[in-house]
C-alpha cells in the first residue's frame, strides 16, 4: 500500500510536532521541574490539539461552531467539580477524538484519520505504561524536625524521612516553613 500525499506529509508533520515538543517538555520543563505531574498532560494536549487543528484545518466550519466547541471545553474545566488533571486530560482526548472522528468527512483521507487515532492511542498507551511507571510519585508531609532543614543536615533529614515513611525517596523540596510551631512543608519525591 502506497502512502497518499496527505497522509505523509500528515505522519511527517507530526514528528516534527513531537520532537519539537519532546525538546520542550524533557529537555528543558522537565529538566528543572521535579513536579512530574504534568509531563503526560503536556503530551497529549500538544498531540490533541496538532491533530484536531490539522484534521479539521481542512474542513470548513462556520465561525459559531468553533466558538461553541471551546465554549464546550471552557463549560467542562471550569464548571465542574476539581477532578485530577490526568482524569481531565483523558477527558479532552476522547472529546478531541470524537470531534475530529465526526466532523472529518469526505475532506479528509481516511489513511490520515486512522494515522490520526493510531498515533493518539499508541502515544497515549506509551505515556500511560511505559513513561509514567519510571516517573517518580510525589507526597507532601508535615516535618517537625527543623533542625535538619538547615542545608549542612539534609543528609540526616533524608535518611530521617526513609526511616519514618519506608519510602526509596530520591529527593526532596521544602514547600512552606513555619518557625512558630517548628514544622516544614516537604515534598518527598520517591520511587515505588
Amino acid at each position: 500500500m502506497e502512502l497518499s500525499h496527505e497522509l505523509l506529509n500528515l505522519i511527517i508533520r507530526f514528528g516534527f510536532n513531537l520532537s519539537v515538543a519532546f525538546i520542550i517538555i524533557k529537555l528543558i520543563y522537565q529538566r528543572d521541574h521535579n513536579n512530574n505531574d504534568f509531563v503526560f498532560t503536556y503530551f497529549m494536549f500538544n498531540s490533541l490539539i496538532f491533530f484536531f487543528a490539522s484534521i479539521l484545518g481542512s474542513i470548513t466550519i462556520n465561525m459559531g461552531f468553533a466558538f461553541g466547541l471551546f465554549a464546550v471545553f471552557a463549560i467542562l474545566r471550569y464548571r465542574t467539580d476539581p477532578i485530577p488533571i490526568k482524569e481531565m486530560t483523558y477527558l479532552f482526548i476522547v472529546i478531541t477524538i470524537g470531534v475530529i472522528n465526526a466532523l472529518s468527512g469526505d475532506e479528509v483521507s481516511f489513511e490520515a484519520l486512522l494515522f490520526t487515532n493510531t498515533a493518539l492511542v499508541g502515544l497515549t498507551y506509551f505515556l500511560e505504561k511505559y513513561w509514567q511507571n519510571n516517573l517518580l510519585d510525589s507526597m507532601n508531609i508535615d516535618y517537625e524536625k527543623i533542625e535538619n532543614v538547615k542545608p549542612q543536615n539534609h543528609e540526616a533529614l533524608l535518611a530521617d524521612l526513609k526511616e519514618r515513611t519506608g519510602l526509596n525517596i530520591q529527593d526532596f523540596q521544602f514547600s512552606r516553613m513555619n518557625f512558630l510551631r517548628d514544622t516544614v512543608r516537604i515534598k518527598i519525591y520517591y520511587k515505588e
